[in-house]
């Protein structure tokens, strides 16, 4: 299912949440959405899921809208930070209601996930740890087999061990049965290595949407003599630089840039990890270019 997105505004208030917002996912593909904290992901991820009305603009899936949209609905699975069942319920009345929702629902997944996330079907909701209640929304997620699935930051509360489980389960139902999915992360660096392509918003407003790869290949890191760094990056986008005793680090961001040239100006140069991009690109207050 392809979800297009043509100029959506999400207004609270004088408020937008999302301002223009043009970008569209295509069917079965690995999609990382960042940003910082009010960005709009969150209204984003809940306008697709048909959770809330755009007041303006266009959202269709396969040309439908979702909202109110039962047909669409039942293809799509959003699992938040948190609040995704109701309390008083046990981990096994939870699971049966997601398997009458979601009409392709693997209880082969959620058994085996269950194992792995050692959570016992009879524990009530209630009493469960943050971590725990992260593990059952993951376990919905996955097991929902929906064409659409999507992830708002669901490991609150699990440990590092817990986290890549997530992830290497996570890649295992997309290799095996491929949807598109969509997750939303402040730990960048921990899942890099599973995004096909990067989906980033900055107040509102969509920054990029580039491949992982050519977002890496599109930065560069420089160290060396003020003078010499100077030099090199007189023209071109400087996203941070920090300046200690006539050394200098300068980080850069745009096409064409070059290890091997920055070497050649006696520069010791390396790319910059797909977090660190992203932090110093939505921290940017205007872009820097130096004359």
């Amino acid at each position: 299912m392809n979800i297009q997105i043509e100029d959506l505004t999400k207004m609270y208030g004088t408020k937008a949440a999302l301002n223009g917002v043009t970008v569209t996912f295509e069917e079965n593909k690995f999609y990382g959405l960042l940003g910082k904290n009010g960005a709009g992901k969150t209204t984003l991820m809940h306008t697709i899921a048909g959770h809330i009305l755009p007041s303006s603009g266009h959202l269709t899936i396969d040309g439908k809208h979702p909202f109110n949209n039962r047909d669409i609905l039942k293809e799509i699975c959003l699992i938040n930070e948190s609040s995704n069942f109701k309390k008083r319920l046990k981990v096994k009345d939870v699971l049966k209601i997601a398997s009458l929702f979601y009409p392709n629902w693997s209880e082969e997944t959620a058994e085996s996930l269950l194992q792995k996330f050692h959570l016992e079907r009879n524990l009530s909701t209630k009493g469960l740890s943050k971590g725990m209640e992260s593990a059952l929304g993951i376990i919905i997620g996955l097991a929902s087999r929906t064409k659409i699935t999507i992830f708002d930051e669901p490991y609150i509360g699990l440990d590092a061990s817990a986290r890549y489980l997530f992830y290497d389960v996570l890649l295992e139902e997309f290799q095996q049965h491929p949807r598109t999915i969509i997750l939303s992360t402040h730990l960048i660096d921990e899942v890099s290595r599973l995004f096909e392509e990067v989906i980033a918003l900055k107040d509102g407003e969509v920054m990029m949407q580039e491949t992982a790869e050519q977002v890496i290949e599109n930065s560069l890191q420089v160290s060396g003599k003020e003078e010499a760094v100077n030099r090199f990056v007189k023209g071109k986008r400087v996203i941070d630089e920090k300046t200690i005793m006539g050394m200098k680090t300068a980080e850069l961001y745009g096409e064409g840039l070059s290890l091997e040239e920055a070497k050649s100006s006696g520069l010791e140069a390396e790319r910059m990890t797909l977090q660190n991009v992203i932090v110093k690109l939505t921290e940017e207050e205007e872009e820097k270019v130096y004359a």
